[in-house]
């Protein structure tokens, strides 16, 4: 970004900028080094010093404006409407960091993070036909709202779109560009296209993309802590479907002729010095293919993250410390089931064990960890898998799901031969356990042996630190619901700000109800009892229910009543 200002000026801006920089937190002895540097490329100092990361962006920009006496948005930055946008061309406003924010007497006001940047400057004199009206904000908020009034990579689908034909821009998609790091500003494709989505769905934290057909359009959705948000895309996104999906389909190596029948894939990224490991799904529908990518980081499974404290952590560790029998994990899917199972198998990952799983698919792979993945076309099923696993002398079996009889026998043999089984089920609540397993056909006198626990887990969506609210709910409504808030205690409610894109959340925490099998337990299941009496000789045993865990949660200012609500809906609060 050229800058050439005379030297009196650049003096007086270099130490506007250091004390600004310096008060924003930058470390003393880099930053006059860094505007240094900047000036003397004829670079943008501002633009150096938010790259670096080391300046609290707000505060900084705030100095600037106020040692410059540069104007300063005040409220939250929209963009304005459709007929003022297009006074400003898109590639100038996407290039330059622009936004029309709206138009006073006759002056179109436009804000920007960066005065000194005199290249846009003359270009808005350039283009423009009307006066215009300056004033600053953060980088970060008008990114959003361009991001929010264009579309992601509004720049590239008007390059894209610009007198080239579909077989042209098809020509692009097989540049095998993996590293989404990597900002190709030099060519406009579909590849660019494709990184920018992926790259945005990993900044905002999500775990799934889908791209949907729908109807005349093409829709684009991420998937942050478990709900879906749209995606704002380029109005005109839906002329090229067809090469977004086959760009996709190619950097999973699936075949992009096949058209009418579903595909499986997967890709491998690099972003910030990270593996990203990307399962892709497509599907066939009436109204084109829909792709599904499911993002898979390779992250650290801790019991800090997976949030069990207290009683839970007690009787998991207790769990943990047994020589052989089954634990089960239940839930729905989208529970956190497999991030329990990773974070135990993580903390039993010692030299003396001997850890192996069989997965369909292994969604994250553990240093140490023998891991198979399960493969039908070849016959190589659950059951097969497991009869293989324990012929090499295992301590530690993971089966990624008890889906049929055949595999519950082998695992419950297993667990009867000296190993520790760990498994997932599709069950509601914990006690649903173990009714599923004597309707699936195993003895119930061998599930009361050869089963230590059953977890059933949610996961909730934590409250952002940044907005969250003292809330005072009537006693009444909360005890009918069957929660008790202690004297002097506080709950809080979700507002929403920039933090957590107006939601209110940011990030989630698994609730867990735990039932051990305890010799009471081991007699009611043998004769076959009511899923009613097991649940109530649980409760009697120690077992704390979902929403009693959840509310807990509450307790502790994670996350809100609503949440719990939302997520222990079937259990009824037992």
């Amino acid at each position: 970004m050229p800058l050439k200002l005379a030297l009196p000026a650049m003096l007086s801006l270099r130490a506007i900028l250091i004390e600004a920089a310096l008060s924003a937190g930058a470390g003393e002895s880099t930053v006059a080094a860094l505007v240094d540097n900047a000036l003397s490329q004829q670079r943008s100092p501002i633009q150096a010093l938010l790259e670096k990361k080391d300046v609290e962006e707000r505060t900084f920009l705030q100095q600037v404006a106020k040692a410059t006496q540069f104007p300063w948005w005040p409220s939250q930055p929209t963009l304005a409407g459709s007929e003022l946008q297009k006074r400003l061309p898109l590639r100038l406003a996407l290039r330059h960091q622009l936004l029309v924010v709206g138009e006073r007497d006759q002056n179109l006001q436009i804000l920007t993070f960066d005065p000194f940047d005199l290249l846009a400057k003359q270009c808005l004199a350039q283009t423009l036909q009307q006066p215009i009206e300056l004033a600053m904000h953060t980088r970060r908020d008008i990114q959003q709202a361009l991001r929010r009034g264009y579309g992601i990579g509004a720049d590239t689908f008007e390059e894209l779109l610009e007198g080239r034909e579909d077989e042209e821009i098809l020509d692009h998609l097989k540049d095998e560009v993996q590293a989404l790091d990597e900002q190709d500003d030099s060519e406009a494709s579909v590849v660019k296209f494709v990184n920018q989505i992926m790259r945005e769905a990993l900044l905002e934290r999500a775990t799934d993309i889908h791209i949907e057909p729908v109807h005349e359009d093409l829709r684009i959705r991420y998937r942050v802590d478990g709900m879906l948000h749209n995606v704002p895309v380029p109005a005109q996104i839906a002329k090229l479907q067809d090469a977004v999906v086959a760009r996709v389909k190619i950097m999973s190596h699936l075949d992009i002729a096949e058209r009418r029948l579903p595909q499986d894939g997967r890709i491998a990224l690099e972003f910030e010095g990270q593996s990203i490991d990307v399962r892709v799904a497509t599907i066939p529908t009436v109204t084109g293919e829909s792709v599904s990518l499911r993002l898979l980081g390779q992250q650290k499974f801790t019991f800090e993250r997976l949030g069990i404290d207290g009683k839970n952590r007690e009787r998991v560790d207790k769990l943990l410390a047994m020589p052989n029998g089954i634990v089960l994990i239940t839930g729905p899917t989208g529970s956190g089931k497999s991030t329990s199972l990773y974070t135990f198998l993580t903390v039993l990952n010692k030299e003396s064990r001997r850890i192996v799983t069989i997965e369909d698919p292994v969604e994250n792979k553990l240093p140490g960890v023998l891991q198979i993945a399960v493969r039908p076309e070849i016959d190589l099923t659950f059951a097969r898998g497991l009869r293989a696993i324990l012929r090499g002398d295992p301590n530690v079996v993971m089966i990624g799901e008890m889906r049929d009889l055949e595999t519950g026998e082998i695992a419950i043999r297993a667990a009867l031969t000296g190993h520790l089984v760990f498994s997932t089920l599709h069950t509601n609540d914990a006690i649903g356990g173990i009714t599923r397993l004597v309707d699936m056909g195993i003895e119930p006198f061998l599930v009361s042996t050869a089963v230590r626990a059953f977890i059933a887990q949610r996961l909730v969506r934590r409250l952002c630190e940044e907005c969250k609210m003292e809330v005072n709910y009537p006693v009444a409504d909360l005890e009918r619901r069957g929660f008790h808030l202690p004297p002097y205690r506080v709950i809080y409610r979700a507002v929403g700000c920039d933090a957590c894109r107006q939601t209110g959340y940011q990030g989630r925490a698994a609730i867990f109800e735990i039932c051990m099998i305890t010799p009471r337990l081991q007699e009611l299941i043998a004769k076959r009892s009511s899923q009613s009496d097991l649940l109530a000789v649980a409760i009697e045993e120690g077992m704390q229910v979902l929403r009693d865990n959840g509310w807990d949660r509450v307790l502790e200012g994670v996350t809100t009543v609503e949440e719990i609500l939302r997520v222990t809906a079937e259990e009824g609060g037992h």
